[in-house]
């Protein structure tokens, strides 16, 4: 059993152990409490030894349930062009996906 794991979702690495609540980006997924697997496991550290691979490890997974789908808050973004009268103000919220790591297996 490892302690630590680095893992890739979303096009993002996340450090990651057993018990921990992460936020990502959406994982498309019918229903909440649903587990998943996360094949994309860069790293597996424990007090004794590391695993780092190249890219990833073969046969190690991160098992995860979703707690909840939602979204972040709103994000602004103002252009303006000087001197010429134009402005345009635009919103964005991101989906989000929340995560709990139930086990880290190798």
């Amino acid at each position: 059993m490892y302690t630590y794991a680095v893992i890739k979702t979303g096009g993002k690495q996340y450090v990651v152990y057993k018990g921990m609540k992460l936020v990502v980006e959406k994982i498309n997924i019918i229903e909440n409490k649903q587990e998943i697997i996360i094949n994309d496991v860069l790293l597996l550290f424990n007090n004794d030894e590391t695993i780092i691979g190249n890219p990833t490890i073969k046969g190690a997974t991160v098992i995860a349930k979703i707690v909840s789908q939602k979204r972040a808050k709103k994000v602004l973004v103002f252009k303006k062009k000087p001197k010429k009268g134009y402005k345009k103000l635009i919103g964005h919220r991101q989906y989000l996906t929340e995560l709990e790591i139930i086990k880290i297996v190798n």
